[in-house]
């Protein structure tokens, strides 16, 4: 076996860090048409908790799904494959993506890896993970806080970056700009005036000051406005009110690309 393409993480893994992200892959609609549903869950750190949480969650509009846990660490491989069951397995890899049989992925999910990467390294590791996908595969790639509250995510096609997600807990937030220290390593240094991320992360949070009188009706009320007036002032927002009802707001990634 060649060397695993990357770096060990500090690991960081709680119960229900993820669901997040898990409920939005879950809704994706290459998970649903697959003819052979393979999802990574990749570098899930030092136990199997959210590998085995993923299973569960798309189990439930994919029976059939088989979850691969892939980490660099080998002693991380071997206490997780313990916990192995039918649907779920671990091996030794990184951004390779390794797969028995030579099989490709419907869709990995890269959370909370490359954050502890120089941001000069992200183009490379997309690359490497989107040749290991499927013709119509998702890559999923981002972070999270450490007990899932605030999660910022890129959806790459094999082709490259199509989407931007952040999903809030609405019930604590203050402003929807505390998602910026939770942003993907490709963006965390751009929010700076002049960039499109930046320029987002102002929007939303000046939306949710204006919108705050519609805090008496909860903050989900006060969410799905923020939403529309993003709409209304002419931005390309994508997804559904039920995923909006959520606290996701996804983009086309074009509207937040870092500048040259």
């Amino acid at each position: 076996m060649e060397r695993p393409v990357g770096r060990i993480t500090r690991g960081t893994t709680n119960v229900n860090r993820l669901r997040r992200i898990d409920r939005w892959i879950a809704a994706q609609p290459v998970l649903r048409r697959a003819e052979d549903p393979v999802v990574v869950d990749l570098g899930y750190g030092a136990s199997a908790t959210t590998t085995l949480e993923l299973r569960d969650r798309l189990a439930t509009v994919r029976p059939d799904v088989r979850v691969v846990g892939i980490e660099i660490d080998p002693e991380r491989v071997r206490i997780a494959a313990v916990a192995a069951r039918d649907g779920v397995e671990f091996r030794l890899g990184g951004f390779e993506t390794p797969l028995p049989g030579g099989r490709r992925a419907t869709i990995i999910r890269a959370l909370n890896v490359l954050r502890q990467y120089d941001a000069s390294e992200v183009a490379a590791a997309w690359a490497t993970m989107r040749a290991r996908l499927q013709p119509d595969g998702l890559l999923v790639e981002g972070t999270c806080d450490e007990i899932g509250r605030v999660a910022s995510w890129v959806g790459l096609s094999p082709a490259g970056p199509e989407t931007f997600t952040i999903s809030l807990r609405l019930a604590s937030l203050e402003a929807p700009s505390i998602v910026a220290e939770r942003l993907p390593k490709a963006l965390i240094h751009r929010n700076v005036p002049g960039e499109s991320i930046h320029d987002l992360l102002r929007d939303l949070d000046r939306l949710w000051a204006t919108h705050a009188p519609l805090g008496v009706y909860g903050p989900t009320q006060r969410w799905m406005a923020v939403v529309a007036s993003l709409r209304e002032e002419g931005r390309s927002v994508l997804g559904t009110r039920a995923r909006w009802r959520l606290g996701e707001l996804t983009l086309p990634w074009a509207s937040v690309a870092p500048g040259p």
